[in-house]
């Protein structure tokens, strides 16, 4: 036999406390009534209650509670074996992690909209595997494809600004890196989530998309920042902002959005670009096209599905507790 709340086993241990209160009282009410006389001639001369249909109540009642106790912990008496598959799409988010993803024309920076962007994803997927790639100057498969949304989540809350060991940022190299990371044979159910500035520096990311169309690659392009350029801060080990960053001229850097570079890519794959903006989560409209996608089979399992069996202990403690309201507890006549 199976239990589905095996908890509520816990409670039998008041059934041998419920049956002591009832003893004790049964002795309570004789000494009680010795004290008028003798019992026996006190029981024949009175006409209330009769002492064994009230005893036989009692055991009624605790013999019905522990069936309902063994009914509240759902007894499972029978299996059959199950199939179930689960069904999705691949999706792979490529998160931009260079320095200048610490400007802060989007709130709270650049890269805390990106983090806040893939966890509202995490968790609206059903079935699809997700994967984590980071890159600067060059790219790091953060998380594999997979179906643990938990795991997924957690390697994202430990990407940092400036984590990649090479500065700069290689979209092109970041593409085909994320394109790896995809199951080869396939020619579908492949998305890639590709989160940036634009600052592209030098690594063809239009001829990489082309790449990646041909492996049946869907990218998605969401652009952080503005248009018109913010500095890039530079913080002290408290965290405040101590300056911003200069180029070797003394100038103060300002990072830009390049939205034409992001456009083309997602237009080359058939995928859409989205301007992130501060009180919006783009993947959600994107989350609703990949919706859309044919699904595949990404597992199967097979699992053993017990039968409830609770009914049959309710019904046995409702049938004592009938009988033992219809027995009442007055002598016959």
């Amino acid at each position: 036999m199976h239990w589905a709340a095996p908890f509520f086993l816990n409670f039998l241990i008041l059934i041998p406390l419920l049956a002591l209160f009832f003893i004790f009282s049964g002795m309570a009410k004789k000494k009680k009534t010795e004290r008028f006389g003798d019992p026996a001639l006190i029981e024949k001369l009175s006409s209330a209650k009769s002492p064994a249909k009230e005893r036989l109540r009692n055991t009624l009642i605790v013999t019905a509670s522990i069936f309902l106790i063994l009914s509240l912990a759902m007894p499972q008496i029978g299996a059959r074996l199950t199939m179930t598959k689960r069904y999705g799409v691949d999706i792979l988010a490529a998160i931009d992690t260079s320095i200048s993803m610490l400007a802060r024309d989007i709130k709270p920076n650049r890269l805390e909209k990106a983090k806040m962007e893939i966890s509202s994803l995490v968790d609206k997927l059903k079935g699809d595997r997700i994967g984590i790639l980071t890159f600067a100057g060059d790219s790091f498969m953060q998380c594999p494809l997979t179906l643990d949304y938990s795991a997924a989540k957690m390697f994202l809350n430990i990407i940092e600004p400036g984590m990649m060991p090479k500065p700069g940022t290689d979209i092109g190299g970041a593409i085909r890196r994320s394109v790896k990371g995809f199951t080869k044979k396939e020619r579908k159910h492949k998305v890639l989530i590709l989160i940036t500035d634009g600052e592209d520096h030098g690594s063809d990311p239009v001829e990489a998309a082309s790449e990646a169309k041909k492996e049946g690659v869907i990218i998605y392009a969401i652009g952080i920042g503005t248009k018109k350029g913010e500095p890039i801060p530079v913080t002290d080990e408290s965290g405040k902002i101590s300056g911003y960053k200069k180029d070797k001229g003394g100038e103060v850097v300002m990072t830009r959005l390049d939205e034409a570079i992001l456009q083309k890519i997602a237009l080359i794959t058939d995928g859409k670009y989205y301007n992130a903006t501060p009180g919006e989560f783009e993947l959600d409209s994107i989350y609703g096209e990949i919706s859309k996608m044919e699904k595949k089979e990404l597992s199967s399992r097979l699992f053993t599905q017990y039968e409830d069996r609770f009914q049959y202990f309710l019904g046995i403690a409702l049938i004592l507790l009938c009988v033992e309201f219809m027995i009442g507890d007055k002598k016959k006549k």
